[in-house]
């Protein structure tokens, strides 16, 4: 069976290729990239700064090191100085990062200050004025993804390479937004075991399962629930077709997912549900054989 909606896909920054099955996105219409991830994972910044590609971690000594900045700093009504995300070329002290210049989408990258004690990657963040506003307070190399309603949420790394070959290490794939604003590498997950940073979920993408921002409502996602896109679930559940799922009235409904290789405990199980393969027989990818949902038979 597939996902009602998931995420498609994006090979190189530029071929368009669909999830397997899928009909849909998820809500932000993110793209993803196989870009090589076993070539080199790291990239130099200005100095002596090196961030890697999926944790984020960077170094800030030596020709890095400067006097801490005492704010996040503010936009002017000219925007941010331009700057290039894959070369991170912005001033000692600054990063280049992603922003809104209409104060709502991401849509251009700026020189921002990176803050005393930055937040690393996967740590909590907190962003300063509007959720797309570009200053938070994570370390160059990373921005903070996710952002709730206080404006808090989780540093995510930024690809590196280049957007037409988008990289980022075997623990992450490149996930790339359609104006190419941001491109940040989406940690890898297992959809039985799922450990994503911040409020994220697990889900499928291409051949992988990996972290995405959980879209669901309150009060809403859990088994049997109408959904209209594939992160609408809670986290640990999928948005499959209405067909699959038992007593579903809608185009879509969650529906958990469960492991083949152990005894199902589906939550709608007295409505029918059993824990059915998610990939057709022999289309599984290596290592997901496994994969179920709770869905009907």
């Amino acid at each position: 069976m597939a996902l009602l909606l998931a995420v498609s896909g994006c090979i190189g920054g530029d071929k368009q290729t669909s999830a397997s099955g899928a009909s849909g996105s998820t809500s932000g219409a993110v793209t993803s990239s196989t870009a090589t991830t076993d070539a080199a994972t790291s990239t130099s910044t200005s100095g002596t700064g090196t961030t890697s590609a999926a944790s984020g971690t960077t170094s800030t000594s030596g020709a890095e090191a400067c006097d801490p900045v005492e704010t996040f700093g503010e936009a002017t009504s000219g925007g941010l100085p331009e700057c290039d995300v894959w070369k991170q070329d912005c001033p000692p002290c600054e990063k280049c990062t992603p922003y809104a210049s209409d104060g709502i989408v991401w849509d251009e990258y700026g020189c921002v200050p990176v803050v005393p004690d930055p937040k690393q990657f996967g740590e909590p963040c907190t962003v300063h004025g509007s959720p797309a506003s570009g200053f938070d307070d994570c370390d160059k190399g990373l921005f903070c993804w996710n952002v709730n309603e206080d404006n808090v949420g989780w540093c995510i790394a930024h690809c590196v390479g280049s957007l037409s070959r988008p990289e980022c290490d075997d623990s992450a794939i490149c996930g790339v937004y359609g104006n190419g604003v941001p491109a940040f590498c989406l940690p890898l997950c297992d959809p039985l075991l799922p450990e994503c940073p911040g409020d994220d979920t697990c889900l499928p993408i291409d051949d992988w399962f990996v972290c995405v921002d959980d879209a669901s409502e309150p009060d809403a996602g859990a088994d049997g629930d109408p959904c209209w896109s594939a992160n609408a679930c809670d986290p640990g559940l999928l948005c499959m077709n209405g067909e699959s799922i038992p007593g579903c009235q809608t185009t879509g409904c969650c529906a958990s997912f469960c492991d083949l290789e152990e005894p199902t405990t589906c939550p709608l199980k007295d409505q029918g549900a059993e824990c059915v393969p998610y990939y057709a027989m022999g289309e599984a990818p290596p290592g997901k054989e496994n994969v179920g949902f709770c869905g009907l038979p």
